[in-house]
């Protein structure tokens, strides 16, 4: 696949008619932001990596900026906005541009405190803004979505669920793993921006 830069994603996101989940309430979404920039090689994706925590569902697990909708925000959008300035000081708002969003993924978790749904939006960044990671997060890292957008580097790992192994489907990016629900955002990014979709 041809590298792809942001003209062609927000071009590919216009087309798109992201799906919602309308049994899902406000009070049990999530949101996302998928940030985007273009770089030498194409565009690159901003990942986060979650610190350990024994509340936290995705505890140490590679992701995207945002969190739960909270009552106060106005909409899944205003929550993802909100809960990227939180983990990673980045204010959306003024110093990046949206361009589209994709479909509301449901979580797949055991039902009760946890979120039943995560609404991704896509957002343009342009330069390198400093960040200022919050207690939440480990690290940032851009990876070119080139490397995600090459079958050749998916990979598996074995997940642990309820002392089963499960293989799951990954990337691993310098001995990081993208999985799970991050790896069904990615791939729907991927896909509506794919040559011909």
């Amino acid at each position: 696949m041809p590298a792809l830069d942001v003209g062609t994603i927000e071009r590919s996101l216009a087309r798109l008619g992201a799906q919602e989940d309308p049994t899902v309430p406000a009070s049990r979404k999530a949101a996302v932001a998928a940030i985007v920039r273009d770089s030498e090689g194409g565009a690159d994706l901003l990942f986060i990596r979650r610190a350990e925590h024994p509340r936290d569902p995705w505890s140490g697990q590679m992701g995207l900026p945002g969190g739960r909708v909270d009552p106060g925000d106005p909409t899944p959008f205003a929550a993802a906005v909100r809960e990227t300035a939180e983990e990673i000081g980045l204010d959306l708002a003024r110093t990046a541009r949206s361009i589209g969003r994709l479909s509301e993924v449901r979580t797949h978790l055991p039902l009760g405190a946890v979120p039943h749904s995560v609404v991704p939006f896509v957002f343009d960044l342009e330069g390198e803004p400093a960040l200022a990671l919050n207690h939440e997060v480990q690290e940032t890292v851009w990876v070119p979505l080139v490397f995600l957008a090459d079958r050749g580097n998916r990979s598996a790992f074995t997940w642990v669920r309820r002392g089963v192994p499960v293989p799951m489907p990954c990337f691993k990016y310098r001995d990081r793993v993208i999985w799970g629900l991050t790896l069904r955002i990615v791939e729907e990014l991927l896909e509506v921006s794919a040559p011909g979709a």
